[in-house]
């Protein structure tokens, strides 16, 4: 277990080359769908000290196909491009705060998926997010 984690969040290991060096990113299977979360590191601030936007960005660009995929099974293990994310953001999420976040499917078609979610840090709602991604029939790769 990483010092800061919740119990019962363990290390992803999908996204590519790029979310190994953005994050580490942790999940919890929850009833309903997943959380995700992560630690906020000094090498994810930016100039004031805080979450920079372009990670929360890429946060929740995961957040939100990782939990349709795990909502939706007839999808299968298969990669959701993004075709449009939209992050509003809430309040700051300092350094050393444990960002965790939420989402929900509003709808899918066979080809596309439509999801919103939520992330706090330490318990303070910090941004909102909502996206639209391609359901491919192309397998994801780790």
């Amino acid at each position: 277990m990483t010092a800061g984690v919740p119990v019962g969040f363990s290390p992803i290991e999908i996204g590519g080359q790029f979310i190994g060096l953005a994050g580490p990113l942790f999940s919890r299977p929850r009833e309903s769908g997943l959380d995700l979360g992560f630690l906020v590191e000094a090498r994810h601030a930016n100039g004031m000290g805080v979450c920079h936007g372009g990670m929360m960005a890429t946060f929740c660009d995961m957040l939100l196909p990782l939990t349709t995929r795990s909502l939706v099974p007839e999808i299968g293990n298969v990669f959701l491009p993004t075709i449009s994310l939209q992050v509003d953001y809430l309040a700051p999420a300092p350094i050393g705060a444990w960002v965790q976040g939420s989402a929900q499917v509003l709808r899918h078609t066979q080809s596309l998926a439509f999801a919103q979610g939520l992330v706090t840090a330490d318990g303070n709602l910090v941004a909102r997010a909502s996206g639209v991604f391609k359901i491919s029939r192309r397998v994801r790769n780790r």
